[in-house]
Parts: structure tokens; C-alpha cells; sequence
């Protein structure tokens, strides 16, 4: 599948930390009936998403919210663990921004948008997207070039709509 305008997205087993600690969260069961916008970057802690592509979102999410948006989630290959220290730290959590992980690449393959980059120690992870679902079809997205940080920002999608 290729993430394009009139897409569905595929549905995967995503994790969070929920009260009682990690629990799946089926994505369609998350997208039913609702707008919501998701983005997924390489993964928590590093570079370009910590100094960024999370700080864009959280400096949207409001934006979002305000033309439509149920939820505004950030997807990363990483285990819930590590997306919820990262969601504190960042101010993701405070934003309202939804983490949830996709540790072993399942909905990254299925959309297309796995990379790897060895030199720096990031194997299977995804590349930078950003988009707006509707009931899990994609209405509008954003896909940078690996290594770019640009077009998948929250600025850049909010310009979309």
C-alpha cells in the first residue's frame, strides 16, 4: 500500500501504556468514525524528532483540534516504554498527542514506509509522513524524504487543510 488521498489505512496491533501499563490498540478501532491526524517519525529520543518534528505537533495540536481533528497521534517503531518517557519529556503528553508504538514494524511495512539508516544505529524504522484520516481513509498527506524534516512538520499539514 502507498499512502496516498483515498487510501485506507490498514489496520495493526499499535501499543500504549495505558492504567494498567502496555496494552494493544487496534488502529481501525481508533480511526472509526473520526479525523484524526497521524504522523510518524524514526523514533523517540533522537535528533531531528526530539528537537523537531514532536515539537511542530505539539505546537499544532491545538490547531488540529480546532479544525476537526478528534486526535492527533504520533506513531514511532519503538515499544510503549520508551514513547511514554518520551511523550513526558517532550511535552507530547501535556498536548494532547496520542503515542502509539509499532515495535515490530507491522503497520510501517504495510504502508510502505519503512527505513533504515546503519550508520547512525536505526534499523526497520519509519520514515517521516504526516496525514489526515477520516475514518481511516486518507484525505491529505505529507511524506518527507528520508533524512528530511520538512514537509510531514505540523505546520506543513496544518497548511493543507
Amino acid at each position: 500500500m502507498t499512502i496516498e488521498p483515498g487510501a485506507r489505512l490498514p489496520d495493526a496491533p499499535l501499543t500504549t501504556i495505558g492504567r494498567d501499563g502496555p496494552q494493544i490498540v487496534r488502529l481501525h478501532d481508533r480511526l472509526a468514525g473520526r479525523r484524526v491526524v497521524l504522523f510518524a517519525l524514526p523514533g523517540a529520543f533522537t535528533r531531528g524528532c526530539t528537537a523537531t518534528h514532536m515539537p511542530s505537533f505539539v505546537r499544532t495540536a491545538d490547531a488540529f483540534r480546532e479544525k476537526g481533528a478528534d486526535e492527533v497521534i504520533c506513531l514511532a517503531v519503538n515499544d510503549p516504554f520508551v514513547l511514554n518517557a518520551w511523550g513526558h519529556e517532550t511535552g507530547a503528553h501535556e498536548a494532547g498527542i496520542t503515542l502509539l508504538g509499532d515495535p515490530e514494524g507491522t503497520f510501517t511495512r504495510a504502508v510502505g514506509m519503512e527505513f533504515s539508516a546503519p550508520q547512525i544505529g536505526l534499523i526497520g524504522r519509519s520514515n517521516r509522513y504526516a496525514l489526515v484520516a477520516d475514518d481511516a481513509i486518507v484525505k491529505t498527506a505529507q511524506i518527507d524524504e528520508p533524512g528530511a524534516c520538512s514537509l510531514s512538520t505540523g505546520e506543513s499539514l496544518l497548511a493543507t487543510l
